[in-house]
C-alpha cells in the first residue's frame, strides 16, 4: 500500500494542467488545454456579453476583473476544501476498517483458543470421571475388614491400601486440574463471546465512516465539476479584459473540442500500452462459478500481518496485491453492485463491490480519474471497473484486492482457488 491519499472522482484527468495552461495559450493564440463550457453557469457568473460590455467603460472593466479573479479564487478554495475533507473521512473510514479487521482475527484467535481449551477441559473431565469410577469399585471392598479376618494377609492389603490413598490424592490433583482447565475454557468463551459482540458496533461505524467518506467525496465531485465547468471560462474572460486579444471566446469553444479530442487518444494508448504489458490476465469471461481474476499481473504481497513498505509499522494486511502495470484494466471480480467508489484513506482511490451472498470484493489504489463506476451501479463479472495506479498508501502501482465475508476479511488466495481462479 504510495503517496498520499488522494480523491477518488469520476474520471476528468484533463484537471490537474488546464487551468495553468489557459491563460498562456490564450495569448499565445491557441488553446491546448481547455475545460468544457458549462452551458448552465450560475447567474453569480459573468457571461460574454457582460465581459463585453464591461470593456466599454474602464472602472467597469476594473470592476469586472475585480468580480473574475475572486470568483476564480473562491472555485479553487472550495475545491481545495472539499478535497480535502473527502480525504480525512476516507483516512477515518480506512482507520475504522483495520480496527475491525484486527478484531476480527482477534476474536477468531480467542474462539479458537477457547475451543482448545474445551477439548482440555473435557479430556481432564473424563480422566478424573475415570478414577472416580476406579475408587468407587475400590471401596466396595472393606480393607480394614480383610486386615482383621485375614492378618496373614495384611502385608498385601495394607499395599492395597496405601495404593488407594495414592490413588485418592492423584485423583484429587486431576479433579482440581480438571476444575482449572474448566475454568480457563469458560474464561476464553467469555472473552470470545464479548469481542463477537463488540464485533457489531465496529462494524457498523466501519459502514457509517464508509457513508460519510462517500458522500464527502460526492461533494467534492460537485465542488471540483464547478471549478472545471467554470475556471477555465472565467480565466479566457479575464484574458478578454486584460488584454487585446480578439475572438477569445470562439478560440475557446474549438480548444475544448481539441483538447476532448487528444484525451481521448492519450486513454486509448494508454490502455492498449497497459493491456499489452500486464505481465499476466485477468478479466474474460466468468468461468462456470461466475468469478474473473481482477487484474493481470503477479501477486506481491500476500494476505496476512506484515511491516507495511510504507507505513513501516507491523500492521495486518488484509487483501493481496497484484502488479500488472500502471493504468492496467481492473475487473469485477464477480457480478454485484457499487456500494462504495471514492477516497479510502489508505486504500487510496477504491471501488467496494457487494457481490451478493454476504460477499464483496474491494479493489484499492486505483489511479486518478481512473474510476470508471458510480455507487448504485450494478456491474459483471470481467466488466472493467478501474485503472491501476498508486494512490493512498502505495510504492508503486498495483491493485489491491481484497475478499470479504459478511464483512470479514479472508484471504483472497484460497477464497478465490474455491471458485476456480489462481491470484
Amino acid at each position: 500500500m504510495s503517496t498520499s491519499p488522494s480523491l477518488s472522482l469520476r474520471p476528468r484527468p484533463r484537471r490537474r494542467f488546464i487551468a495553468a495552461a489557459v491563460a498562456v495559450a490564450l495569448t499565445a493564440g491557441t488553446l491546448a488545454a481547455l475545460a468544457p463550457v458549462n452551458s448552465a453557469s450560475a447567474a453569480s457568473y459573468p457571461s460574454w456579453s457582460d465581459v463585453e460590455k464591461a470593456k466599454a467603460s474602464k472602472s467597469a472593466q476594473q470592476a469586472k476583473v475585480t468580480q473574475i479573479k475572486g470568483l476564480i479564487a473562491d472555485l479553487t478554495a472550495k475545491a481545495s476544501a472539499a478535497q480535502k475533507s473527502a480525504e480525512a473521512a476516507g483516512t477515518a473510514y480506512q482507520t475504522a476498517q483495520t480496527k475491525y479487521d484486527d478484531a476480527t482475527l482477534t476474536q477468531k484467535k480467542l474462539q479458537s483458543q477457547a475451543d482448545d481449551a474445551e477439548k482440555t477441559a473435557t479430556a481432564s473431565e473424563a480422566q478424573a470421571g475415570q478414577l472416580a469410577a476406579q475408587l468407587g469399585r475400590a471401596s466396595a471392598n472393606d480393607v480394614t475388614t480383610d486386615i482383621l479376618t485375614h492378618p496373614t494377609k495384611s502385608g498385601d492389603l495394607l499395599y492395597e491400601l496405601g495404593a488407594m490413598s495414592k490413588l485418592s490424592e492423584q485423583a484429587d490433583g486431576i479433579y482440581a486440574q480438571a476444575s482449572q482447565d474448566r475454568g480457563v475454557a469458560q474464561g476464553l468463551a467469555d472473552k470470545a463471546d464479548r469481542a463477537k459482540e463488540a464485533l457489531g458496533d465496529l462494524a457498523d461505524q466501519a459502514q457509517q465512516k464508509m457513508q460519510a467518506a462517500q458522500t464527502a467525496a460526492d461533494q467534492a465531485q460537485s465542488s471540483v465539476d464547478a471549478q472545471a465547468d467554470n475556471k477555465e471560462r472565467l480565466e479566457a474572460q479575464l484574458t478578454l479584459l486584460t488584454t487585446s486579444e480578439q475572438n477569445v471566446e470562439a478560440r475557446y469553444n474549438k480548444g475544448v473540442q481539441v483538447e476532448k479530442a487528444r484525451l481521448a487518444r492519450i486513454a486509448a494508448a494508454a490502455a492498449k500500452a497497459a493491456a499489452t504489458s500486464q505481465g499476466g490476465t485477468g478479466g474474460g469471461s466468468p468461468n462456470s462459478s461466475g468469478w474473473v481474476r481482477p487484474t493481470g499481473g503477479y501477486q506481491t504481497s500476500p494476505f496476512g500481518y506484515r511491516l507495511d513498505p510504507y507505513t513501516k509499522n507491523y500492521a495486518l494486511h488484509a487483501g493481496v496485491d497484484l502488479a500488472p502495470a500502471c493504468y492496467a484494466p481492473i475487473y469485477a471480480a464477480a457480478s454485484g453492485t457499487v456500494t462504495f467508489a471514492a477516497n479510502g484513506g489508505g486504500y487510496g482511490n477504491e471501488v467496494v463491490l457487494d457481490n451478493g451472498g454476504g460477499i464483496s470484493t474491494a479493489y484499492g489504489h486505483i489511479v486518478d480519474g481512473g474510476t470508471l463506476v458510480s455507487v448504485g451501479q450494478h456491474v459483471t463479472a470481467g466488466q472493467q471497473i478501474a485503472k491501476v495506479g498508486s494512490t493512498g498508501w502505495s510504492t508503486g502501482c498495483h491493485l489491491h484486492f481484497e475478499t470479504r465475508v459478511n464483512g470479514s476479511a479472508v484471504d483472497p488466495v484460497p477464497f478465490m482457488a474455491a471458485r476456480g481462479i489462481s491470484v
